[in-house]
C-alpha cells in the first residue's frame, strides 16, 4: 500500500512539475514565480499568449496520453495479451483512416469526424477478434493479426493521401496549433472514455481468469468484451481525432505501471491515466523544446522509446 501511495504521489509531483515546465519554456519565457503570480491575471499580455497557445497543446497532451494508456490497460484485459495497445493492432489506423475519408471527400460533414474515427477503430477491433479468434483468443495469433489490420489501414491512409487527401493532423502527432474548441472536444470524449474505463474495472480483474472460470461463475464474457472494447476504442478514436496516431503508449505505460501499483484494475486504471499524462505531455515538451525552432513530434519520441521496450518484452515472454 506505501507503494502505490507513494507511486501516485511521485507521478503527481512530476506532472505537476512537466506542466509548469510546459507552460513557461519556449519562446515566451516566464519564471515559476513569475507565472504563479500572474496566472489569474487577464491584463498580462504574455500570460495571455500562455494561455492560448500553449494550455490547449497541454491539456490535449495530459489527455491524449491518459486515453491511449488506459485504452492499452483495457484491450490487455480484454485480449489476454500484453502486447495489445490500439497504435499496435490497428484500432488508432482505423480511426485515422475514416477521419480522414470525411474530413477530405466529405467536408462539410467534419462535424461528425469523432464518431466516424470512432465506427473505424471498432470495424479494426472488430476485424482483429473475428480473424483471430478459433475456439477463444490465441494471443500470438491476435497480434499476427493485429499487425496485418494495422498494416491495411495505414496502406489505406496513405493511397487517400496519394489521391490528394490531407493530413488534417490525423496522420502525424504534431500538437502545434491546438485551440480551445480542440481541448473541448478531446475533454468531452476523453473524461467520458475515462470515467467508464475506472467503472469496468471489477470486470477487467474478472476477465485475467480463463473464460472457463469466469463463465462458471455467472459471468458474462462475450458481452463484457465488447463493452470494454467499445470504451477502448472511444478513447483511441477521440486521442486520434485530435492528437494524431500515437503508438507504443499502450504498451510502455501499463507495463510499468503494474510494476508500480500492481495487477488490480482498480488502482492500475487511475495510475495508467495519469502516468500516461505524464509521459506524453513530457515526449511533447522535449520535442518542442530541445532543438527549438525544430520540433519533434511526440509520436517520434514514443516511438524511439518504444520500438525497444517491444524488443525487450518480447525477450521476456
Amino acid at each position: 500500500m506505501t507503494k502505490k501511495i507513494s507511486s501516485f504521489l511521485v507521478v503527481l509531483l512530476l506532472l505537476f512539475l512537466t506542466i509548469v515546465y510546459a507552460a513557461t519554456t519556449g519562446s515566451i519565457q516566464m519564471g515559476f514565480g513569475e507565472f504563479i503570480v500572474n496566472l489569474f491575471d487577464a491584463n498580462n499580455d504574455k500570460m495571455a499568449a500562455i494561455k492560448d497557445l500553449r494550455f490547449p497543446r497541454i491539456i490535449i497532451a495530459l489527455f491524449a496520453g491518459a486515453a491511449l494508456s488506459v485504452a492499452g490497460v483495457l484491450l490487455q484485459a480484454i485480449m489476454r495479451n500484453p502486447l495489445a495497445d490500439a497504435g499496435f493492432i490497428g484500432i488508432s489506423a482505423g480511426a485515422a483512416f475514416t477521419k480522414l475519408f470525411i474530413v477530405s471527400f466529405v467536408p462539410t460533414m467534419f462535424f461528425f469526424s469523432p464518431i466516424a474515427a470512432f465506427v473505424g477503430g471498432a470495424f479494426a477491433c472488430f476485424l482483429v477478434f473475428f480473424l483471430s479468434w478459433k475456439s477463444g483468443l490465441n494471443p500470438l495469433k491476435l497480434i499476427l493479426v493485429g499487425i496485418a489490420i494495422n498494416a491495411m489501414f495505414s496502406g489505406l491512409t496513405e493511397a487517400m493521401i496519394s489521391f490528394g487527401a490531407s493530413t488534417s493532423g490525423a496522420i502525424t502527432s504534431n500538437l502545434t496549433l491546438k485551440t480551445w474548441d480542440d481541448v473541448s472536444l478531446m475533454a468531452t470524449y476523453g473524461t467520458i472514455g475515462l470515467v467508464l474505463a475506472f467503472l469496468f474495472y471489477g470486470w477487467c480483474n474478472v476477465l485475467v481468469l480463463s473464460d472457463k472460470t469466469a463463465k462458471s461463475i455467472g459471468f458474462n464474457v462475450t458481452a463484457a468484451r465488447l463493452l470494454i472494447a467499445a470504451v477502448a476504442v472511444l478513447l483511441a478514436a477521440s486521442s486520434v481525432v485530435v492528437a494524431g496516431v500515437i503508438a507504443f503508449v499502450g504498451i510502455l505505460v501499463p507495463h510499468i505501471a503494474r510494476r508500480l501499483v500492481g495487477y488490480d484494475h482498480k488502482v492500475l486504471i487511475p495510475f495508467t491515466a495519469l502516468l500516461g499524462a505524464f509521459i506524453i505531455l513530457l515526449a511533447d515538451t522535449l520535442g518542442r523544446t530541445l532543438f527549438a525552432p525544430m520540433e519533434i513530434p511526440a509520436s517520434t519520441i514514443m516511438a524511439i522509446i518504444g520500438g525497444p521496450f517491444l524488443i525487450f518484452l518480447l525477450r521476456k515472454e
